[in-house]
């Protein structure tokens, strides 16, 4: 058995890879419903500012996923829309973000004859803009992020949900939280944006209990967070 391109994967990432698809993972209805609740708060979020329309992601989302689907470009949904759905919290989360395995795999000309406007490679990802003529606050924000293991995992191990006409590729849950870990730890996310990893890191092991034996290579570093996480004064 490969990874999809020839490769022969190691039996442990063989076996881990076989728990997380046997782990509860959202039902196509509760995707419907989240994206939902989601989609409605984009809307009061871009009518609290005054935005035409209210605005919302979901032709953006819909339009991406449909554009690589047709590309053939393999990728899981990460990021805050990932949270959203793997959770019962409801959630406004605009920014779309995608991992994919590499950056080569991006389709440019497939996206910009869509209309999405490319606005730059940074060091943290690929930066696009949806289809739209307003300003960068009324277009929803798509960014890929690419070549790093973690990532790589993360697009062999989504789990496809057809919803609502959509075919989406959701990240894991342990996955994400891998992501979440790893975002939490990085000395260069600002102070607010690590509190607000380590929170979605406990929600998610609230949500998905099970995690610490589906993945027992997150089991050590879960264990730090707790702790970490124990004595956190969230006001400072």
């Amino acid at each position: 058995m490969g990874d999809g391109d020839g490769r022969r994967l190691p039996a442990r990432v063989l076996s881990t890879r076989a728990k997380i698809l046997v782990m509860r993972q959202p039902s196509p209805g509760e995707v419907e419903s989240r994206l939902r609740d989601s989609y409605a708060l984009d809307h009061l979020w871009g009518e609290t500012m005054g935005l035409p329309g209210g605005n919302s992601k979901e032709a953006s989302l819909r339009l991406v996923t449909r554009l690589l689907e047709t590309a053939a470009v393999p990728y899981a949904l990460i990021g805050g829309v990932a949270m959203q759905l793997h959770s019962q919290e409801p959630r406004s989360a605009r920014e779309i973000v995608l991992a994919i395995r590499t950056y080569a795999d991006v389709p440019i000309e497939t996206l910009t004859s869509a209309g999405f406007e490319h606005t730059g490679r940074l060091p943290h990802g690929d930066t696009w803009l949806a289809p739209g003529t307003g300003s960068r606050e009324e277009r929803t924000v798509l960014q890929f992020l690419a070549e790093e293991d973690s990532l790589v995992g993360a697009v062999e191990r989504a789990c496809v949900i057809d919803v609502d006409g959509m075919r989406l590729r959701l990240v894991a849950a342990p996955d994400l939280v891998a992501l979440k870990l790893a975002n939490a730890e990085s000395p260069r996310r600002r102070r607010s944006e690590r509190r607000q990893d380590l929170a979605d890191i406990l929600t998610l092991i609230e949500e998905h209990p099970d995690i610490d034996s589906t993945a027992p290579w997150l089991a050590e570093r879960l264990e730090r967070i707790r702790v970490d996480t124990s004595n956190l004064d969230f006001d400072r």
